[in-house]
């Protein structure tokens, strides 16, 4: 599959305003990730049913099936940042789920 700097995406582009890099369907706040988990997710929906669920185009849901399936490396960029930031912030604790008290974060040494 090309790589989605040599892809021409009909229905997914970057947002600007946001800090992920991965692609979002255009004109709104869905990111491409989100509707490939619904199909690619422990309980898996038809890319019919998602964009339904979403109402979206199929052929978005497709286009978004299809660019994470590529592996682009913003949403390998994407993961280990939010990684890094759970880290930080001690959500990988094991009794961060009993006691939930994020740790603050030093933004000069945060990941972007």
């Amino acid at each position: 599959m090309p790589s989605p700097t040599t892809t021409t995406w009909k229905y997914l582009a970057p947002n600007p305003k946001s800090a992920y890099k991965q692609l979002f369907v255009q004109g709104g706040r869905i990111r491409a990730r989100v509707l490939y988990g619904w199909y690619a997710g422990p309980d898996p929906l038809p890319p019919a049913e998602i964009a339904k669920e979403f109402g979206l185009p199929l052929e978005a849901v497709l286009e978004a099936i299809a660019y994470c399936e590529s592996n682009p490396p913003e949403l390998l960029e994407d993961y280990a940042r939010e990684e890094a930031l759970m880290e930080a912030s001690g959500m990988n604790d094991p009794s961060y789920a009993h006691h939930p008290s994020p740790k603050a974060i030093d933004e000069r040494n945060c990941p972007r």
